[in-house]
Protein backbone atom coordinates (compact mmCIF):
# COMPACT_ATOMS: atom_id res chain seq x y z
CA UNK A 1 0.00 0.00 0.00
CA UNK A 2 1.30 3.43 -0.94
CA UNK A 3 0.68 6.29 1.49
CA UNK A 4 2.23 9.54 2.56
CA UNK A 5 2.38 11.37 5.87
CA UNK A 6 1.24 15.00 5.94
CA UNK A 7 -0.26 17.57 8.26
CA UNK A 8 -3.98 17.06 8.74
CA UNK A 9 -6.41 19.55 7.29
CA UNK A 10 -9.98 20.17 8.45
CA UNK A 11 -11.43 17.86 5.79
CA UNK A 12 -9.37 14.92 7.17
CA UNK A 13 -10.81 15.03 10.66
CA UNK A 14 -14.05 13.14 10.03
CA UNK A 15 -12.23 10.10 8.63
CA UNK A 16 -9.53 10.43 11.30
CA UNK A 17 -12.30 10.20 13.92
CA UNK A 18 -13.53 6.96 12.33
CA UNK A 19 -10.02 5.49 12.45
CA UNK A 20 -9.68 6.63 16.08
CA UNK A 21 -13.06 5.09 17.00
CA UNK A 22 -12.05 1.80 15.42
CA UNK A 23 -8.68 1.72 17.22
CA UNK A 24 -9.80 2.55 20.77
CA UNK A 25 -12.69 1.51 23.02
CA UNK A 26 -15.45 4.17 23.09
CA UNK A 27 -14.45 5.48 26.53
CA UNK A 28 -10.85 6.04 25.32
CA UNK A 29 -11.34 7.29 21.74
CA UNK A 30 -11.24 11.01 21.03
CA UNK A 31 -14.55 12.29 19.71
CA UNK A 32 -15.02 14.05 16.39
CA UNK A 33 -15.45 17.33 18.30
CA UNK A 34 -12.23 16.76 20.25
CA UNK A 35 -10.23 15.87 17.11
CA UNK A 36 -11.67 18.89 15.31
CA UNK A 37 -10.55 21.14 18.16
CA UNK A 38 -7.09 19.53 18.21
CA UNK A 39 -6.62 20.06 14.47
CA UNK A 40 -7.54 23.73 14.86
CA UNK A 41 -5.47 24.31 18.02
CA UNK A 42 -2.26 22.44 17.19
CA UNK A 43 -2.25 21.83 13.43
CA UNK A 44 1.55 21.58 13.36
CA UNK A 45 1.43 18.43 15.47
CA UNK A 46 -1.55 16.63 13.91
CA UNK A 47 -0.50 14.30 11.09
CA UNK A 48 -2.34 11.79 8.95
CA UNK A 49 -1.30 8.91 6.74
CA UNK A 50 -3.13 9.23 3.42
CA UNK A 51 -3.35 6.76 0.53
CA UNK A 52 -2.81 7.77 -3.10
CA UNK A 53 -6.62 7.96 -3.35
CA UNK A 54 -6.73 10.48 -0.50
CA UNK A 55 -8.11 8.09 2.12
CA UNK A 56 -6.98 8.75 5.72
CA UNK A 57 -5.63 5.47 7.11
CA UNK A 58 -3.80 6.71 10.19
CA UNK A 59 -3.31 9.66 12.51
CA UNK A 60 -1.11 10.98 15.28
CA UNK A 61 -1.65 14.14 17.30
CA UNK A 62 -0.83 15.91 20.52
CA UNK A 63 -0.26 19.27 22.11
CA UNK A 64 2.85 20.94 23.53
CA UNK A 65 3.45 21.18 27.26
CA UNK A 66 6.16 21.86 29.83
CA UNK A 67 5.02 18.82 31.81
CA UNK A 68 6.83 15.48 31.63
CA UNK A 69 3.63 13.42 31.88
CA UNK A 70 0.19 13.70 30.34
CA UNK A 71 -2.69 14.64 32.63
CA UNK A 72 -6.21 13.48 31.76
CA UNK A 73 -7.39 17.10 31.37
CA UNK A 74 -5.02 17.56 28.45
CA UNK A 75 -6.98 15.14 26.26
CA UNK A 76 -10.12 17.29 26.29
CA UNK A 77 -8.98 20.82 27.14
CA UNK A 78 -6.99 22.20 24.19
CA UNK A 79 -6.49 25.48 26.07
CA UNK A 80 -3.76 23.61 27.99
CA UNK A 81 -1.73 23.56 24.76
CA UNK A 82 1.40 25.69 25.17
CA UNK A 83 3.01 26.28 21.75
CA UNK A 84 6.32 27.10 23.49
CA UNK A 85 6.13 24.00 25.70
CA UNK A 86 9.30 21.94 26.09
CA UNK A 87 7.63 18.60 25.26
CA UNK A 88 5.49 17.29 22.43
CA UNK A 89 2.68 15.17 23.88
CA UNK A 90 1.19 12.30 21.91
CA UNK A 91 -2.54 11.99 22.56
CA UNK A 92 -3.36 9.43 19.92
CA UNK A 93 -1.74 7.16 17.38
CA UNK A 94 -4.20 5.07 15.39
CA UNK A 95 -4.19 3.14 12.13
CA UNK A 96 -7.09 1.75 10.10
CA UNK A 97 -7.46 -1.97 10.84
CA UNK A 98 -6.90 -2.85 7.15
CA UNK A 99 -3.50 -1.08 7.18
CA UNK A 100 -2.00 -2.35 10.41
CA UNK A 101 1.37 -4.12 10.55
CA UNK A 102 2.52 -2.25 7.43
CA UNK A 103 4.68 0.37 9.15
CA UNK A 104 2.09 3.17 9.12
CA UNK A 105 2.15 3.73 12.90
CA UNK A 106 5.96 3.74 12.89
CA UNK A 107 6.10 6.28 10.08
CA UNK A 108 3.60 8.54 11.85
CA UNK A 109 5.63 8.35 15.07
CA UNK A 110 8.91 9.03 13.26
CA UNK A 111 7.37 12.09 11.59
CA UNK A 112 6.15 13.54 14.89
CA UNK A 113 9.55 12.88 16.50
CA UNK A 114 11.32 14.61 13.59
CA UNK A 115 9.00 17.62 13.78
CA UNK A 116 9.44 17.93 17.55
CA UNK A 117 13.21 17.78 17.22
CA UNK A 118 13.20 20.38 14.41
CA UNK A 119 11.04 22.62 16.62
CA UNK A 120 13.65 22.46 19.38
CA UNK A 121 11.56 20.46 21.84
CA UNK A 122 13.27 18.57 24.67
CA UNK A 123 11.41 15.40 23.74
CA UNK A 124 8.04 13.70 23.58
CA UNK A 125 5.69 12.22 26.18
CA UNK A 126 2.82 9.76 25.91
CA UNK A 127 0.77 7.24 27.81
CA UNK A 128 0.24 3.71 26.56
CA UNK A 129 -1.03 0.34 27.66
CA UNK A 130 1.49 -2.19 28.94
CA UNK A 131 1.38 -4.28 25.76
CA UNK A 132 2.59 -1.30 23.69
CA UNK A 133 5.63 -0.43 25.82
CA UNK A 134 8.02 -2.44 23.57
CA UNK A 135 6.69 -0.67 20.45
CA UNK A 136 7.48 2.77 21.88
CA UNK A 137 10.82 1.65 23.31
CA UNK A 138 11.94 0.98 19.71
CA UNK A 139 11.85 4.76 19.18
CA UNK A 140 13.85 5.49 22.32
CA UNK A 141 11.00 6.09 24.76
CA UNK A 142 11.64 5.13 28.37
CA UNK A 143 8.96 3.61 30.57
CA UNK A 144 8.39 5.84 33.60
CA UNK A 145 5.96 3.42 35.27
CA UNK A 146 2.23 3.38 35.88
CA UNK A 147 0.64 6.71 34.99
CA UNK A 148 -1.62 8.80 37.19
CA UNK A 149 -3.90 8.94 34.13
CA UNK A 150 -7.15 7.04 34.43
CA UNK A 151 -8.37 8.08 30.97
CA UNK A 152 -11.17 5.78 29.85
CA UNK A 153 -10.81 3.66 32.98
CA UNK A 154 -7.66 1.92 31.68
CA UNK A 155 -4.25 1.45 33.26
CA UNK A 156 -1.67 3.54 31.40
CA UNK A 157 2.09 3.82 31.51
CA UNK A 158 3.96 7.10 31.18
CA UNK A 159 6.62 7.08 28.46
CA UNK A 160 9.19 9.77 27.69
CA UNK A 161 11.62 10.28 24.84
CA UNK A 162 14.24 12.91 25.63
CA UNK A 163 16.50 14.25 22.91
CA UNK A 164 20.21 14.11 23.68
CA UNK A 165 21.09 17.60 22.39
CA UNK A 166 18.14 19.66 23.54
CA UNK A 167 18.54 23.37 24.07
Amino acid sequence: MEYRIRKAVASDVKKAALVEAEAFPPQEAASLASLTERQKTFPDSFFVAVTEEGEVVGLINGSMTDEKAIRDEMFEDSSLHNPQGAYQAVFGLAVDVSCRHMGVASQLMRRLIEEAEKAGKKGLILTCKESLIPFYEKFGYKNMGVSASVHGGAQWYDMILEFENCR
